[in-house]
């Protein structure tokens, strides 16, 4: 039985990924080692994992993600208050495909999009 899933995305700059997911975000470094090259992030039920990926150009990222929400509109909100930066072709709305969905670039240029079934 399929109980969950962590998704894995490349980071360049460890510090940076977790002030970003912190701050940002509102997620918490999970467990209590600090391995090299490897960071763990959650918030409530969900974890995203990060591996060293120091060459990485931001510009040819293609790691994405799509994150559930039962409550788009305050996490929207949480965002713009902390001035998060709404990715231009991602902003808050009703997608044909019965979502309301935003997305984001984290500091990598992993997108993550946030949606909510309608």
């Amino acid at each position: 039985m399929l109980l969950d899933i962590n998704p894995k995305l490349p980071m360049r700059d460890k510090n940076v990924t977790r002030e970003f997911y912190s701050n940002q975000l509102g997620f918490n470094q999970f467990g209590s080692a600090d391995f090299d090259g490897y960071l763990m992030m959650e918030k409530e039920k969900i974890q995203i994992h990060f591996f060293d990926f120091k060459e990485l150009d931001p510009k040819e990222n293609y790691g994405q993600v799509y994150i559930r929400t039962d409550d788009i509109d305050g996490f929207y909100k949480s965002l713009l208050e902390k001035q998060t930066e709404i990715h231009p072709n991602g902003k808050l709305e009703i997608k044909p495909w019965g979502q309301k969905e935003f997305s984001i670039l984290d500091p990598d240029s992993n997108l993550l999009t946030f949606g909510q079934n309608i």
